[in-house]
């Protein structure tokens, strides 16, 4: 290789080596020519890999998986039955367990998500632990950032974080806990409790009958 020309020809004959190589090994690829491998992914059997597709290095997807289109997915490990995109952006750090969902302009960095957890539209979720079936509402960001120092957020299995929460991290949100749509959460929200409002606040839970 002499030339950058030279450099991008052998890059184009390595793909499609790669892409040859993906789907002998048992992953479908619905436009081989727009996926991008690096030279470490490992991509499991019965994989299904949508059209342009960008994995970087440090990437695991284990078998089952679905990566929709358009999706760009760097140093993540993406469990078994996982489903990820379209325009699904995961860093350095994500991992998926089992069956959990990240779906459409959806950012994932440093963060885990439990099995079967999903948050499948228009959010961040960064420098956090997310359970087991919880569910990740509408433009939810975890604010994890102060200006000097990272800090964590905790989310408990089968919680329901509402559209468009903010949550103010460092922070804890308990097992089946609940937020409001819009709720700015600033401190720890205990187990099966309701907050809502800005800044949020326990709401009781009453039945009515009519």
């Amino acid at each position: 290789i002499n030339s950058r020309s030279e450099l991008a020809d052998a890059e184009r004959w390595w793909q499609g080596e790669r892409r040859t190589r993906a789907m002998a090994g048992g992953a479908s690829l619905r436009a081989p020519e727009t996926v991008w491998f690096s030279w470490d992914t490992e991509i499991g059997r019965d994989v299904t890999v949508e059209p342009n597709v960008v994995f970087g290095p440090g990437v695991r997807v284990a078998d089952g998986a679905t990566i929709r289109a358009f999706s760009h997915i760097e140093g993540a490990s993406i469990g078994a039955g996982c489903e990820v995109g379209p325009y699904a952006r995961l860093r350095p750090g994500a991992v998926l367990d089992d069956k959990s969902k990240v779906g459409n302009f959806v950012e994932v960095k440093k963060a885990v998500l439990g099995k079967g957890a999903k948050a499948n539209h228009l959010s961040y979720i960064g420098d956090a632990i997310v359970g087991a079936g919880a569910n990740i509402g509408a433009g939810t960001i975890t604010c994890n950032y102060d200006g000097k120092t990272k800090h964590p957020t905790e989310i408990g299995d089968e919680t329901f974080i509402g559209s468009d929460t903010m949550l103010v991290a460092p922070l804890k949100i308990g097992k089946r806990a609940k937020t409001g749509a819009g709720a700015v959460v600033t401190h720890d929200v205990p187990d099966d409790t309701l907050v809502v409002g800005v800044p949020a606040r326990p709401k009781e839970r009453k039945d009515h009958c009519d």
